[in-house]
């Protein structure tokens, strides 16, 4: 999913972490009302990234200074070679703890199994607590996602207070997919252990200080652990209920404003963010939520980041996209072709330093392999395009057999940067 780069440079702005090799000792201060992450006794904002098997060198060389995990073993790097390559580069790690879901079965009546959970992550605790890397504790992911028993919060405090035991060194949180009067409730009167709440909002993030204010969160620190895209629930739909994607120029600005609005103003609680995703997958598309592509290339959400991070572009500025059309119309305009007929998409690009762009183009079955939370997704297939002309940005090709599909347009600068759209349509 990474691609490679090269050996990122000095930042001045970070702690040089990777000279230490003590433990970290990581605070949470509060002074006269304002909250503050405290690393070695240092003040630390967090410009971060939410990456699970992404480019860990292309963050620091783009100046983010830590990322976070949704487990201690991600499948593919064990958690000791995800600190280790973090620490190599000067990142901090907010390590991502993995905790049942009830959505998934989990029962938190059954205390024999909470007991068990509970006991084996004191082992991973245990196994990384004193990793230079090492920046706070993320006890589950999004744990009140269709919950109904309210006793994952005590599961939560309890596995916050037996951190707090084996680690003093280090902060805990949990983090929230959106809000409700409930969870905001329990997490109150059940979750008075956590140190730091964390808050995942995507096309609503806009609204998180009203949010904060109505629910009387405004006095507590918090991070913002995801966000990024406008959410595949939250934009206009087809005429046959097909989400619609924004194209990533449109994603990036709404990056840029998301950022201005909801999370650089809150200089009093907010203790930095997440971005998500430094990287790619597949979730309802496999462009949808990644600043990467699946080639590695950096999508123009990436150049925002380096901005935020940075207060300055890019040197060479991703391609943007113009329009992407298919016979003249966009995605909104529920596109519903004949079968074996020729039909015209068109894209156009531009690009800042007028670099040569090159084209491709793919051809997917709608996905069918829908699920919630962020859980694993199956790509869909790949069809092959019956093309008649392909010629920069405008592709004539004849329309498939009866179903729905997207029609996706990539368009790179060969600096490894590219734009991409796509439009879902139906064949009758």
């Amino acid at each position: 999913m990474g691609c490679k780069t090269d050996k990122p440079e000095q930042n001045t702005t970070k702690l040089e972490l990777n000279k230490l090799s003590r433990v970290t000792k990581v605070t949470v201060n509060n002074t006269k009302g304002k909250s503050q992450l405290l690393v070695n006794n240092q003040p630390f904002y967090i410009k971060g990234a939410g990456l699970e098997f992404g480019n860990i060198p292309a963050l620091a060389k783009h100046k983010g200074n830590s990322f976070r995990t949704w487990r201690t073993e991600n499948g593919e790097q064990s958690g000791k070679e995800v600190l280790d390559e973090a620490h190599k580069y000067g990142l901090m790690v907010t390590m991502g703890i993995e905790v049942a879901r009830e959505r998934h079965g989990f029962d938190y009546n059954d205390e024999a199994a909470v007991k068990e959970q509970k006991e084996r992550i004191r082992k991973e605790v245990l196994e990384f607590k004193d990793h230079p890397a090492l920046l706070i504790w993320a006890i589950g992911n999004e744990l009140n996602l269709k919950y109904t028993n309210s006793k994952v919060w005590d599961a939560v405090n309890d596995i916050s207070k037996m951190i707090h035991e084996i680690d003093p060194n280090h902060p805990t949180t949990t983090t929230l997919a959106g809000f409700s009067e409930e969870v905001v409730k329990d997490i109150k009167e059940r979750c008075a252990d956590i140190d730091i709440l964390s808050y995942q909002l995507y096309g609503s993030i806009n609204k998180l200080p009203q949010i904060l204010k109505h629910y009387g969160l405004t006095g507590r620190p918090y991070m913002v652990t995801e966000w990024g895209a406008t959410g595949h629930w939250e934009v206009p739909k087809t005429s046959w209920d097909i989400p619609i994607e924004e194209n990533s120029t449109v994603k990036a600005a709404n990056y840029l404003k998301r950022y201005e609005i909801a999370i650089e103003p809150d200089t009093t609680q907010c203790l930095g963010s997440y971005v998500f995703l430094w990287g790619q997958k597949q979730e309802r598309t496999p462009t949808w939520y990644g600043v990467f592509l699946e080639d590695g290339k950096e999508t123009e959400s990436v150049d925002v980041m380096h901005y935020i991070w940075n207060k300055k572009w890019p040197k060479n500025r991703t391609p943007q996209v113009e329009s992407f059309t298919i016979n003249d119309k966009t995605a909104y305009e529920s596109i519903i072709l004949e079968a074996q007929q020729e039909q015209v998409a068109f894209i156009k690009i531009q690009d800042f330093e007028n670099d040569k762009i090159n084209y491709n183009w793919e051809l997917l079955l709608e996905s069918t392999d829908l699920k919630d939370g962020g859980d694993k997704e199956e790509r869909p297939e790949s069809i092959n395009i019956n093309i008649t002309s392909n010629k920069n940005g405008e592709l004539k090709f004849k329309s498939p057999k009866k179903g729905m599909y997207r029609l996706f347009a990539y368009a790179d600068d060969g600096n490894n940067h590219a734009a991409t759209a796509n439009i879902p349509f139906k064949v009758e």
